[in-house]
């Protein structure tokens, strides 16, 4: 971190808001979290919801340890130009991978026969223990 330390717009930063290529604004300092996310798996809080944005308010809230802070500083690739940052932010949905059209079609044809196969089969329960 010394003074050759290169500025981003909020806008440069944004567009780094995918899975792999994740970048976050914490304390006005931008990290390259794409790697550490794919390593350590970690859920997709950071991914989609503060990827590509200033995190430092969903980051303090958790309450990091120091350890965790001092991991921070190896993704840290430059600082902020603050005069870029909205005052009052939008949401970027994060951008979805999914090109599977396949597993989609399959996934919503499960759920719309799992129901029909669960009523069936309370039905033939029904009629099968009825007593005459």
């Amino acid at each position: 971190m010394g003074s050759d330390s290169k500025i981003h717009s909020f806008e440069e930063v944004a567009k780094h808001n995918k899975n792999e290529d994740c970048w976050l604004i914490i304390s006005g300092k931008v990290r390259d979290l794409g790697l550490f996310l794919f390593d350590y798996g970690v859920v997709k809080l950071m991914k989609g919801v503060l990827a590509g944005k200033d995190g430092t308010n969903d980051f303090e809230d958790i309450g990091h340890s120091e350890d965790a802070r001092e991991m921070m500083e190896k993704y840290y690739i430059g600082e902020i130009d603050e005069e870029t940052v909205p005052q009052k932010r939008t949401y970027i949905p994060p951008h979805q991978m999914s090109n599977d059209t396949a597993s989609e079609f399959f996934i919503k044809l499960l759920q719309f026969l799992v129901p029909l196969l669960l009523l069936g089969l309370a039905i033939s329960l029904r009629n099968y223990t009825k007593k005459e």
